[in-house]
């Protein structure tokens, strides 16, 4: 469950921050109370850096900004036995409690030469 954000840079108070920690943790921790909770984390964007390709030259520019405005926050990976159930989890999320955020759901891939 990659969680995304609508703007980025907007800034939070530190106590925002510290009650948007207290709900996702709850959260996770609700998740791996049913034992479906693999692993997770935010992904800060200090020291950002973003690699793509321009006139077949990679260039490299500071944080995951540029010309977009949505942000990658974090990600959590859940066992799930359907995406419906990841779905289910995903609804709770306190990132959706900011305007435009979303949470977006993937199976991850297997190596079985299919994915």
């Amino acid at each position: 469950m990659i969680m995304r954000h609508e703007d980025g840079r907007k800034a939070a108070s530190p106590e925002q921050i510290e009650s948007w920690m207290k709900q996702t943790m709850d959260w996770i921790g609700g998740i791996a109370a049913q034992n479906k909770f693999v692993s997770g984390t935010g992904l800060p964007f200090d020291d950002a850096r973003v690699v793509k390709t321009k006139n077949s030259k990679a260039v490299v520019t500071n944080g995951p900004f540029g010309e977009i405005k949505e942000t990658i926050g974090g990600f959590i990976v859940v066992k799930a036995d359907s995406i419906e159930e990841a779905v289910e989890f995903a609804k709770g999320c306190p990132v959706l409690q900011g305007e435009g955020n979303s949470m977006e759901i993937r199976k991850i891939a297997k190596n079985d030469g299919l994915h």
